[in-house]
C-alpha cells in the first residue's frame, strides 16, 4: 500500500487516481501528525511526502519515519512545487528520502519510481522477513546442537557411572567414548576386546549391527586384557535415534560368566536327574507289569475257591436246607457275602488294567450304547427304565474303556433309580473347547461333553467327590449293592482319556455326571 501526504486535497486526489489506475492500493494523509499515526498502525511499501505542509514539514515527517524501527525501510519518495533549490534537495535526502522529485513533474517518470521504489520495498521485506527465519533457525540450530551436547554429556557421564562395559560409536562404527571399565578387556580406546577362537570378533557384529540399522543383542567371551581368561557377556548395541535418524550407537558388555556357569551346571545336573528318572520310570514300567500280573492271577486264584463255595453252597441249600429255614437264611448270607467278594475281585482286576497302554482309535459312540443296552436289556426292562440319547459323536478312544464308562454310569442309575417311579435317563452331548461342563457350544471345540442326567434319588452334593474315591460308598451294602469301586473306574479312564468328569445331584430330584473327552487324542 502507498500512503500520500499533502496538506492540499487536489493535490492528493490527482495523484491517487494515477496511481489506482495503475493498480495501487492508496492511502493519504492530509498532515504530518495523521501521516505519522497512520505508519504506526499500518504497512505501507512506499511513502510519497510534500514537503511543504503546515504545523510539521516533510522532512520533520520523514525524519520521524526513518526513526521509526518499524518504517525506518519504508521508501520516501518527496514532492515539491516551491523548494526546488540543491539545498532543499540535498536536505531531502539527509532526512531520509529515496529521491526528491520537483513539480511539475512527469507522470510517467513518477509511476516508473513509485513502481521501482515499491518492487523494491517488497524485495526488501521478503530479504527481512528470510534474514529472520535465518536467524530463528540459527538459533533453534544452536540450541538444538546445545541439548545434544547436553545429553551426550548426560549419556557419558551415565555411561561412566554404571558398572558395564560402556562404549559409544558414531554413525561410522568409530568409538567415540569408553567407560573406565573398557580398560579391564583392552589395552586402548580404540581397540576392540578379544573374542574367544571360533567367535565373530567385536568388530564383525558392529559391522553387521550397523549394516541392519537394528538393535542387536550377542552372546560373546572376550579376554581380559594381557591374560588369557576370558568371560562371557552379553553385547547390546543400541541406537541413539532423532527424528528416526540415527545418530550415534551405545554398546554395553554385561558380565554374565556366573549366571552362564550356574546354567551349565544346573543343565548337566538335569541331564543327569532326567536319565536317573528315565531308570526310575523304566523300574515303575517293570513294576506295574509285575503288579499287573499279580493282581491277574491273585485274583484268578481267589476267584477259584469262590467258585467252589457258590456251587457246594448251592448244592447244600437245594439239597439238605429245603426245611431247615436258619440254616437256609445262614447259607444265603455266605452265598451273598461271596457273591459280593467276586464282584470286588472283579473291579479290583478292571482298576489294575487300566494303566495298560492302548491305542487310541475313532469309535462311534452310538455302537458302545447299542451294545450296552443289548447286554442290559433285562434289568432295565426290570426296573421298567427310559434311556434317550442324541445322536453320539465319533472321538478317539479306547474303546474298552469307554464301554466301562458307560456300562458304570448305567448300573450306577438304574441302582439308585426310585422305587415308585420309573427312571429316565437322558444322555446329551455338545463341542466345548475347554474342560467345563458350562462352557459355551463350540462347533469347532476340541472336546466333547456327554451329560448322563437322571431321575434318581441324588445325594447331598457335599459327598461329590467322595463318590469317585476308591471303596467309598454313600449307602451301606444292605441298601445297595455294589463295591465302591465303580465311579473310582470312570474317573481313572477319564483320566487316561485327558478328560474331566464332573457331577451335579440333589437329593430327591437326581444326577447329572458331564464327562468331557478330547475329540482326538494328540499323539
Amino acid at each position: 500500500m502507498i500512503l500520500l501526504v499533502d496538506d492540499r486535497q487536489e493535490n492528493i486526489y490527482s495523484l491517487k487516481q494515477l496511481l489506482v489506475l495503475n493498480h495501487f492500493q492508496v492511502d493519504t494523509a492530509t498532515s504530518g501528525e495523521e501521516a505519522l499515526l497512520k505508519i504506526l498502525k499500518n504497512d505501507y511499501t512506499v511513502i510519497i511526502l510534500d514537503v511543504q505542509m503546515p504545523d510539521m514539514d516533510g522532512f520533520e515527517v520523514a525524519e520521524a519515519v526513518t526513526g521509526f524501527s518499524k518504517s525506518k525501510d519504508i521508501p520516501i519518495i518527496f514532492l515539491s512545487a516551491v523548494n526546488t533549490d540543491k539545498t532543499f534537495i540535498a536536505k531531502g535526502y539527509d532526512s531520509g528520502a529515496m529521491d526528491y522529485i520537483t513539480k511539475p513533474f512527469d507522470p510517467d517518470i513518477l509511476l516508473m519510481k513509485v513502481k521501482t521504489f515499491y518492487r523494491l520495498s517488497m524485495q526488501s521485506r521478503e530479504l527481512n522477513e528470510i534474514h529472520h527465519t535465518l536467524l530463528q533457525e540459527v538459533e533453534q540450530r544452536k540450541a538444538a546442537q546445545e541439548r545434544l551436547n547436553q545429553s551426550v554429556e548426560e549419556l557419558r557421564s551415565v555411561l561412566a557411572s554404571i558398572p558395564q562395559i560402556a562404549f559409544t560409536l558414531n554413525t561410522a562404527g568409530e568409538i567415540e567414548f569408553v567407560n573406565h571399565f573398557w580398560f579391564l578387556y583392552s589395552g586402548n580406546e580404540d581397540e576392540f576386546p578379544k573374542t574367544a577362537e571360533g567367535e565373530k570378533s567385536v568388530r564383525q557384529l558392529i559391522d553387521l549391527t550397523l549394516t541392519n540399522e537394528q538393535a542387536s543383542v550377542y552372546d560373546v567371551t572376550i579376554a581380559l586384557k594381557n591374560a588369557e581368561t576370558y568371560r562371557h557377556h552379553l553385547l547390546s548395541l543400541t541406537p541413539v535415534k532423532k527424528n528416526d535418524e540415527i545418530l550415534k550407537w551405545v554398546g554395553m558388555f554385561t558380565d554374565i560368566h556366573e549366571q552362564k556357569m550356574m546354567n551349565q551346571i544346573l543343565e548337566q545336573r538335569v541331564q543327569e536327574r532326567t536319565k536317573e528318572l528315565q531308570q526310575i520310570n523304566h523300574e515303575l514300567e517293570v513294576s506295574n507289569h509285575e503288579l499287573q500280573q499279580f493282581a491277574y492271577v491273585a485274583s484268578h486264584d481267589l476267584k477259584e475257591p469262590l467258585r467252589k463255595i457258590q456251587v457246594f453252597g448251592n448244592l447244600i441249600t437245594s439239597k439238605f436246607l429245603a426245611d431247615n429255614h436258619d440254616a437256609k437264611d445262614y447259607m444265603q448270607r455266605i452265598m451273598r457275602s461271596s457273591n459280593r467278594m467276586s464282584n470286588l475281585i472283579t473291579d479290583v482286576l478292571s482298576y489294575s488294567k487300566l494303566s495298560i497302554e492302548n491305542a487310541f482309535k475313532p469309535v462311534d459312540l452310538n455302537v458302545i450304547m447299542e451294545g450296552i443296552m443289548i447286554d442290559m436289556e433285562l434289568l432295565i426292562k426290570e426296573k421298567e427304565a427310559i434311556i434317550r440319547w442324541q445322536q453320539l459323536p465319533v472321538i478317539d478312544v479306547l474303546e474298552p474303556q469307554i464301554r466301562q464308562i458307560f456300562q458304570n454310569i448305567l448300573s450306577n442309575a438304574l441302582k439308585f433309580a426310585k422305587q415308585d417311579i420309573p427312571l429316565i435317563l437322558d444322555i446329551t452331548h455338545k463341542r466345548v473347547d475347554v474342560l467345563q461342563p458350562d462352557a459355551p457350544e463350540d462347533e469347532n471345540g476340541n472336546y466333547v461333553c456327554l451329560s448322563f442326567a437322571d431321575n434318581g434319588i441324588g445325594f447331598n452334593e457335599v459327598y461329590k467327590e467322595k463318590i469317585f474315591s476308591i471303596f467309598q460308598r454313600l449307602h451301606s451294602k444292605e441298601e445297595y449293592e455294589g463295591t465302591g469301586i465303580g465311579l473310582a473306574i470312570v474317573k481313572k479312564i477319564i483320566e487316561n482319556h485327558k478328560g474331566k468328569v464332573f457331577v451335579e445331584s440333589k437329593e430327591g430330584i437326581g444326577t447329572t455326571f458331564h464327562i468331557l473327552l478330547p475329540v482326538a487324542q494328540k499323539v
